[in-house]
């Protein structure tokens, strides 16, 4: 990537579109606010997950449109055990494109080994990929993360 100062106006806009959409992101998760975290996705986004498929019960693990979305994420905070926490370093962007990780050793012990992918368009996230590692999937597979 070429150092900041090269960054034409527009890049310069869309990473810090990028930026404010990883720290609000972030504390719309934090403070498990759906309307906050929704306001951030466009209307017809998709949102992919392993996740998906462990609380929907559904073949794929792909979440279309926005109120599906939020459907969904009211899910996720409702069911979210202790080892979702939320340490990260820090996040790559070419802004279009942001991806960060939670590393399973985080600050205050582990936690979920994910990988965040958001693409955006025109200020909000269009496509949400996560990716799982080892430890967060083995939490999935024996069962946790789910309604009591």
């Amino acid at each position: 990537m070429a150092p900041h100062d090269q960054f034409s106006s527009s890049d310069s806009t869309a990473t810090e579109t990028a930026e404010r959409i990883y720290h609000a992101w972030d504390n719309a998760l934090g403070k498990k606010d759906i309307g906050a975290a929704m306001a951030l996705y466009s209307e017809d986004c998709t949102l992919e997950s392993p996740l998906v498929r462990h609380l929907l019960g559904s073949e794929r693990g792909v979440v279309q449109g926005r109120e599906a979305l939020r459907a969904f994420v009211e899910k996720v905070f409702r069911t979210q055990p202790p080892q979702r926490k939320r340490h990260r370093h820090g996040f790559f962007t070419d802004g279009h494109r942001l991806i960060w990780e939670y590393p399973r050793v985080g600050a205050n012990g582990e936690q979920f080994d994910l990988v965040e992918v958001m693409e955006l368009r025109d200020g909000l996230i269009q496509h949400h990929r996560v990716y799982w590692g080892w430890f967060g999937l083995k939490h999935l597979q024996e069962g946790g993360h789910r309604d009591s």
